[in-house]
């Protein structure tokens, strides 16, 4: 194979620094196989960096190349272990200019069932390029080839609902708050609270792990203890996501063990333990018949930037495929970062078995679970029962709407915003099922039930006029969605 340099054409094989794009990682003409893993990446070049040796140059380093010309490469059947950049589209209306390239890698590049060694080789050094002002991974193909060698889900959407007894409706929760400084005691008083009020689950957040003023052994004991009592006087399965989070695995697989002994049926780990402890922690979740609940924390550092980073709908594949039963989400209304067409996007992604591509929600390629469970998603960060018939028409039935502030802030105590959250749910789900127009009519529907509970009607009171109307960070390309308000 022969290429041009600056002094016109030359061997491919002489010792040197060729352009990526003539040692074969450009490739316009090349079609995807069925079994390959495709990539779209945003790039913003350098000034004067043409943007197709630029994705020749993704392709190349997250698969074969180095720098230089290496003649080991002989030693390899190389053109198949190459990456192929066959694609690159301009962004409309971008400054500095963004292009989106596809580039294919063969199955045979990546170990089975790691997101470890996937991501090593998708986002492992490409990012520090000098000819690159800023890249970000957007969306990517997972061969069904290559998915059934995940296990997925510990249980999934359809399991956790038989486990939990609960149906037709989205599954409520909160966060236990303040977040930091509450003894396990007094921790474990808001967790019964909570779910006497009419919550399903009360949860850990994701930095309380065991801190000197609440250790991990002695919450637990506490919290188990909320649960009980409130299945005795609810006579409902209850649930509270104990944060196994800690420095080591040998940690988390002893919390997780006394969680278990306790007869939890959930356990809670944070993103931040990364994909190999969580892929372990999954292992263990279906060996012990724990539903596993992962908190994304720390994921914004990397996903909310539109021209860098790694898309949330990229991490919400590899954490479908390495196997949890929750993952947060996003809202569309409430605090947090959230268009209404990606969140769409990302929710698709966890729940459904056939996702296709849709540039309105940021869907790039189709993609073809092959039955690999669901995730439930789970909505969390400055939501109130005010939002309910919003909530219920973004994020559909299968989520876990979490009320953190909005349960334990109630005016008339955390019971009474869990009965305030639980009585808006149920008053939405009946007008949903009777065929109105729940989105529309969604204010008068809550005002009419909250005649009949003073609990929601204090809700409403506090927080009814409450939004967090920003413009969003992270807009699909073709379309930014209008978040209605009322």
């Amino acid at each position: 194979m022969a290429g041009k340099s600056g002094d016109g054409e030359r061997p491919r094989w002489l010792a040197g620094v060729i352009p990526y794009k003539e040692m074969g990682y450009w490739r316009p003409d090349y079609e995807p196989d069925d079994t390959d893993i495709i990539a779209a990446f945003r790039l913003t070049p350098q000034p004067g960096v043409d943007p197709e040796e630029a994705a020749a140059a993704i392709a190349g380093e997250s698969s074969t190349a180095t720098w230089t010309v290496v003649w080991t490469d002989r030693l390899t059947a190389y053109e198949n272990y190459q990456a192929k950049a066959y694609e690159v589209v301009p962004v409309p209306n971008s400054d500095p200019p963004q292009y989106i390239a596809s580039i294919a890698y063969k199955l045979d590049l990546f170990e089975e069932g790691s997101i470890a060694n996937l991501t090593s080789s998708i986002i492992g050094n490409v990012f520090g390029f000098k000819a690159l002002k800023a890249l970000r991974l957007e969306d990517m193909r997972i061969s069904t080839h290559y998915l059934k060698t995940f296990d997925g889900p510990p249980h999934g959407i359809i399991n956790e609902r038989e486990m939990v007894n609960k149906y037709g409706r989205p599954l409520l929760g909160a966060t236990t708050k303040p977040k930091l400084g509450l003894t396990p005691r007094n921790y474990g008083r808001v967790v019964y609270e909570a779910l006497r009020g009419g919550l399903d689950f009360v949860k850990d957040d994701e930095n309380i792990n065991s801190q000197p003023f609440n250790r991990w052994r002695e919450r637990f004991l506490y919290c188990m203890e909320a649960v009980n009592r409130a299945q005795e006087e609810t006579g409902e399965i209850k649930g509270h996501y104990l944060n196994v989070t800690a420095g080591n695995m040998e940690d988390m697989y002893e919390r997780a063990e006394f969680a278990k002994e306790l007869g939890s049926v959930i356990i809670m780990i944070d993103l931040t333990i990364g994909f190999t402890a969580m892929t372990s922690m999954s292992k263990w979740a279906r060996k012990n018949s724990m539903l596993l609940h992962l908190h994304r924390a720390g994921h914004a550092t990397y996903t909310r930037q539109k021209n860098h980073g790694v898309n949330f709908r990229v991490i919400s594949k590899w954490c479908r495929m390495l196997g949890v039963d929750h993952i947060h989400a996003g809202t569309v209304v409430g605090k947090l970062e959230g268009d209404p067409g990606a969140i769409k996007g990302y929710y698709d992604t966890l729940r459904d078995d056939f996702v296709e591509k849709d540039p309105a929600h940021g869907i790039y390629f189709d993609q073809d679970w092959v039955h690999l469970p669901g995730v439930m998603p789970v909505a969390s960060g400055g939501i109130h029962a005010g939002q309910m018939h919003q909530l219920l028409h973004y994020l559909g039935e299968d989520v876990v709407l979490q009320f953190g502030g909005g349960t334990i802030g109630h005016p008339m105590g955390i019971s009474a915003g869990a009965t305030a959250n639980r009585v808006a749910v149920e008053a939405m789900i009946q007008a949903r099922n009777e065929g109105r127009d729940y989105l529309k009519e969604g204010p008068d529907v809550l005002k009419k039930a909250a005649k009949k509970c003073k609990e929601l009607n204090a809700a409403l009171d506090t927080w009814g006029d409450i939004s967090f109307e920003f413009e969003s960070t992270d807009v699909p390309d073709v379309v930014e969605t209008p978040t209605t308000s009322g």
